[in-house]
């Protein structure tokens, strides 16, 4: 176990090696990291903190980056908010201390994609990495048909793209996985665990991710994100997509 001592990328599949970023200034930490992510096929690049990460992404944009909380200087979370404005779909996961529970829902209000939590096994942080890339290379999942309606919203599966009155919306890898398995299933109630299980590929974990994540889709799919038409809420359920 490790402790505590906008522009369009690439397609890419599995079978190839992504580019991941790795920012962590715990060298022992970041360089265990980059060996597994070596192992499990990935290049990579290490980096100790958040000014000259941003700097790497917008030399050579990365697939994913693995970003810590806790960085000199600058710290993760504004290097989250600063690459979601201008890169609104590279993929983020977020390494975040067990005991700052707010600071972990802070970066996933940013855009993070997914979350680890310190201490961690490798292992299921390079599980995690793939996971979110499996998500950019294969489409979204349940997902049959590669155009789908719903209202003023427009999913494009196959090319990862989603619209509101033709316009493009800037989704996170999960903010994207959320709305296309949501509009797959219109009218259908599901729980935040059966959303996390189907969406997240978590079976356990905390449930606030999923109320996260559908609150910063209404901010992007609603006319009004305090009164939504879309995306409800099944009081005593979890959410429901409605089709006006």
């Amino acid at each position: 176990m490790i402790g505590s001592p906008a522009g369009r990328q690439t397609p890419f599949t599995l079978t190839a090696m992504a580019d991941v970023l790795v920012v962590d200034d715990d060298n022992t930490v970041a360089s265990v990291l980059v060996k597994y992510l070596q192992r499990a096929g990935h290049t990579t690049r290490q980096i100790a903190d958040g000014a000259q990460a941003l700097k790497a992404v917008s030399t050579q944009q990365p697939d994913l980056i693995v970003l810590d909380l806790m960085l000199p200087g600058m710290d993760g979370l504004e290097v989250c908010r600063r690459v979601r404005a201008t890169w609104p779909r590279l993929a983020v996961v977020m390494l975040t201390a067990l005991a700052e529970p707010d600071d972990r829902i802070a970066g996933l209000e940013l855009g993070a994609d997914d979350y680890v939590t310190k201490p961690f096994s490798p292992r299921e942080l390079v599980l995690r990495v793939d996971s979110v890339l499996r998500r950019v290379a294969q489409g979204s999942p349940d997902a049959e048909a590669r155009t789908i309606s719903a209202g003023p919203i427009s999913v494009d599966v196959a090319d990862r793209r989603a619209t509101r009155d033709g316009v493009e919306l800037a989704l996170t890898v999960r903010e994207f996985d959320l709305l296309a398995y949501l509009m797959t299933h219109p009218g259908q109630a599901f729980t935040r665990q059966q959303l996390m299980r189907a969406v997240w590929g978590w079976t356990f974990g905390d449930q606030s991710t999923v109320t996260v994540h559908v609150r910063r889709l209404r901010e992007k799919v609603e006319d009004d994100a305090n009164k939504p038409t879309l995306i409800q809420t099944v009081w005593g359920i979890g959410y429901r997509l409605d089709i006006p």
